[in-house]
């Protein structure tokens, strides 16, 4: 810590509770609070990674969200949008969370490569790293250090080893939390209340210095404290007591002011701000120099006949007066905003460029009392220079048709602006748009061309994320787990119902949070029911209700659960209804004109995707039938074989590809064969229903395997589609255990030995199917052992984002070796239990096992 310690600012009460009631006590014997736990390790990590703001996210109590505890270095209410971030969402946060490894991102590009709705939502230049916090081995919250991106770079290795301290730090006393019996306070580590913000110390700063002098009007004796003679320069052994001793150290040419101080308060009963100047030997009487002083005061009467008494504090103003009296100088408008952005100091000139007087604008917003100002666009740059912590330069044209140039200078306390005439900037009559250029950097921006609604921006960015999220959503699914993850920790609620519309009734899509059973005396109501859910879908207009009285008194009757307040939001796509989005919450909750409006604008964007997803949903439902039709439904009973299959559709494009695999008898024994057309579209789909008869009708003619793939080769040349496709083809007598094997670029099989070791088969092999028309295609002979289990597979299995196939087939093959062998079925399962648990696979999975017996 440098100066000063660290102040936690939450919002609490008199008696030590948090606003929402949450228990504020620190019992003996270590931290009480979570606050007390935190607040240490979060500036140390600040510091030790040269950064300038830090967050801690904690897991809720439904494990769904991750919720914003503490922040320091960065306004609370810069960062509304991101108090509670869904655990399963595409944030840096909560994959940290969710990987339980530290993240780091260096900058702006970084992060958007990674995070492209993390970015949306904060489009600014700065670094972050993510650390997660344990506690016993688990996740239960994540540190995030924000840093400047134009300061010295840092690799991965360096920030994991700077945060280190202080993720042990958390996990200590998080720890101790954790292990609280129920019932204590602060007993876990889960968090649902407001953020705490934390001040960082002020490196060098100067204290305010003030003495206490009692002043006897009458007889002119003065009593001072040792603070008050410091700041006068008199030793108490030399000090006589009296106002003449006080004399011999002020500047003869401010005697005046010193002394017209006893008229003041004999006057008006009170002195305010006299300035005048004393002696300052602390470099040596030779070096003697002045030091500006205040005298504040008011008189009061007592004693011995009543005697007229100045009681004052005499004020060391070296710093503050001097400053303020320069600035007051300039000719430029200076002023200063707070971390959260609200004004705390302007000057005169600042006064006369905004046309507002500096009382109108103390403790408030600039962006909200000037008019002119009155656009999300001036917001931003402020968070465009507290984000990022550079400088931010901009233009402004004044209604009455001049320029201002704007300069923010940003630290972790605030910022302090500049503000000043200038020309109009290149192609200003051309009318520029407001908000059009980035920071940092100079941009101009035309106010608007009257009066408009104050906008907070961190309304928009829920906007903006989510637009950004439903991009991605493909089916009506993945829409309602997009809404759902959302919507319910952005804007704190706790249920969640997705209802369409189909034939002049109401259907649940999709729920979240509601008790079990509670929905159903609702499903298939007829768009004349008296419920807030089916009017705000038939008066197209959305309902808020902010407590149980005002949900009841509107439809009197209507059975309530245990949420407080509600919103009831229209889904409407093109004009067309598609259903009802209710949203509940666990208290009352008061909705403010931002709120209404993002989540009204965000059931609009739920409607259009859910309308796409439908019309989607449609077409793959088609797809799907096809590509079950091509595929085998049974596979043939061979003696002495037991054979099984396994399919996966990927989980991206149409969820339809050219994976196949298939058993056929030949007049020599069976032909075990498996392919992959490259592609997921129904294009794909139907080329490998070709592939998958033209081989079935070359192997039942008895061809040898070689012909059986160069004959396919030649005719997918042929069909002039322009795709490629892979192909491994095994013909195995079950009497003798011989095989002949072909492969054409398809992954290697594997084998299962009787012993249970299992080895990757690295059969000679030929080009994709396709390419080539005349290619050549060895084939390897082979000999099974009974007991032996012959896997063939496709690449969807065996291939990972950021790993090499190798790594994937080695995996598939230790777990081949580890699981018995006696039930195909069961060993097949286990094979594909990877993939079939992942939430997306980028590509298709077919496996086929075969058991020599």
């Amino acid at each position: 810590m440098d100066e000063a310690a660290a102040v936690p600012d939450g919002p609490r009460s008199a008696d030590g509770r948090s606003r929402d009631g949450a228990e504020s006590r620190a019992p003996a014997g270590g931290p009480g609070r979570i606050e007390d736990a935190l607040t240490e390790p979060l500036v140390e990590a600040v510091r030790d990674l040269d950064g300038y703001g830090g967050l801690v996210y904690l897991r809720s109590r439904d494990r769904r969200s991750l919720v914003l505890a503490m922040v320091t270095g960065v306004p609370r209410s810069l960062l509304k949008s991101w108090w509670r971030v869904p655990v399963g969402g595409a944030l840096p946060m909560a994959e940290a969370y969710r990987r339980n490894e530290t993240l780091w991102l260096p900058d702006e590009r970084a992060t958007m490569v990674r995070f492209p709705h993390f970015t949306a939502g904060l489009p600014y230049s700065f670094g972050s790293a993510y650390q997660p916090i344990r506690t016993g081995g688990e996740a239960v919250g994540v540190l995030v250090v924000l840093r400047s991106a134009s300061r010295t770079p840092m690799d991965a290795e360096t920030v994991d080893r700077a945060l280190r301290p202080a993720e042990r730090a958390m996990e200590e006393r998080l720890g101790r939390l954790a292990a609280r019996p129920p019932g204590t306070a602060d007993h876990g580590v889960e968090y649902e209340n407001e953020p705490i913000s934390v001040r960082l110390p002020i490196s060098g700063a100067r204290p305010v210095r003030v003495g206490l002098i009692d002043w006897d009007l009458d007889s002119d004796r003065c009593t001072a404290d040792d603070e008050a003679l410091a700041l006068l320069g008199i030793d108490r052994a030399d000090y006589g007591g009296t106002i003449a001793d006080v004399e011999s150290r002020v500047s003869p040419d401010d005697l005046h002011e010193l002394r017209e101080s006893r008229h003041d308060a004999l006057a008006g009963g009170r002195v305010r701000s006299r300035h005048f100047r004393v002696r300052d030997e602390s470099r040596g009487a030779e070096n003697t120099g002045y030091r500006p002083v205040e005298l504040w005061g008011h008189l009061v009467r007592g004693g011995a006949g009543s005697a007229r008494i100045l009681v004052g504090a005499l004020v060391d103003a070296a710093g503050g007066l001097t400053a303020a009296e320069a600035a007051e100088r300039l000719p430029d408008g200076i002023f200063s905003l707070d971390q959260d952005g609200r004004l705390t100091y302007a000057n005169r000139r600042c006064e006369e460029l905004l046309d507002s007087g500096r009382e109108e604008l103390f403790g408030r917003y600039p962006w909200e009392v000037i008019t002119w100002l009155r656009d999300p666009a001036y917001e931003d740059r402020y968070r465009a220079a507290m984000l990022s912590q550079e400088q931010v330069s901009f233009l402004v044209r004044h209604p009455d048709g001049n320029w201002l140039s704007f300069v923010l200078y940003p630290d972790v306390h605030g910022l302090t602006g500049r503000v000043s005439p200038t020309g109009p900037p290149t192609g200003a009559e051309q009318e520029p748009e407001a908000g059009t250029a980035a920071a940092p950097g100079i941009a101009a921006v035309t106010p608007p061309p009257g009066p408009v609604a104050a906008a907070r921006a961190g309304a928009l960015y829920h906007v903006v994320q989510m637009a950004s999220v439903l991009t991605e959503a493909v089916t009506v699914r993945d829409v309602c787990l997009a809404v759902s993850e959302q919507l319910l920790p952005a804007f704190g609620a706790r249920e969640l119902a997705l209802y369409t519309v189909r034939e002049g009734r109401m259907y649940l899509l999709w729920e979240s949070g509601y008790p079990e059973g509670f929905l159903t005396p609702f499903e298939g109501v007829t768009l004349d029911t008296q419920l807030p859910g089916v009017h705000a879908l038939t008066t197209r207009l959305p309902l808020f209700f902010e407590s149980p009285e005002d949900l009841s008194l509107a439809y009197p009757g209507i059975t309530l659960d245990r949420m407080h307040a509600w919103s009831f939001l229209p889904l409407i796509a093109s004009g067309r209804s598609v259903g009802s989005c209710i949203l509940g919450w666990e208290a009352p909750h008061r909705f403010t004109p931002d709120e209404r409006s993002a989540l009204t604008a965000l059931s609009g964007l739920a409607a259009q995707a859910m309308e796409r997803a439908r019309l989607y949903d449609s077409e793959s439902a088609v797809a799907r039938g096809l590509q079950e039709g091509l595929l085998p439904h049974r596979l043939p009973t061979v003696a002495g074989l037991r054979t099984t299959g396994r399919y996966l559709p990927g989980t991206q494009g149409m969820a339809i590809g050219g994976d196949w695999y298939d058993v056929i008898t030949t007049g020599r024994g069976v032909a075990l064969v498996i392919g992959d057309v490259e592609g997921h579209s129904v294009g794909a789909a139907a080329v490998m229903g070709q592939l998958r008869s033209a081989v079935h009708a070359f192997a039942a003619s008895e061809r040898p395997p070689q012909e059986v793939i160069t004959h396919t080769n030649r005719l997918l040349t042929e069909l002039e589609s322009d795709v490629c496709a892979t192909c491994c083809y095994i013909e195995l007598d079950p009497g003798t255990g011989r095989a002949l094997a072909v492969r054409a670029g398809h992954p290697p099989p594997l084998l299962r030995h009787p012993d249970g070791r299992a080895e990757t088969l690295n059969l000679v092999g030929g080009v994709m199917l396709g390419v080539q028309p005349d290619s050549a295609y060895p084939v390897t002979e082979l000999t099974l052992t009974p007991g032996s289990v012959l896997a063939l597979y496709t690449d969807g299995l065996v291939e990972r984002p950021g790993s090499d196939i190798e790594t994937g087939i080695d995996a598939v093959r230790r777990r081949l070796s580890e699981t018995p062998a006696d039930s195909v079925e069961h060993l097949a399962d286990r094979l594909v239990g990877t993939a079939r648990r992942a939430r997306e696979r980028p590509d298709d999975v077919a496996l086929l096992l075969t058991a020599y017996r």
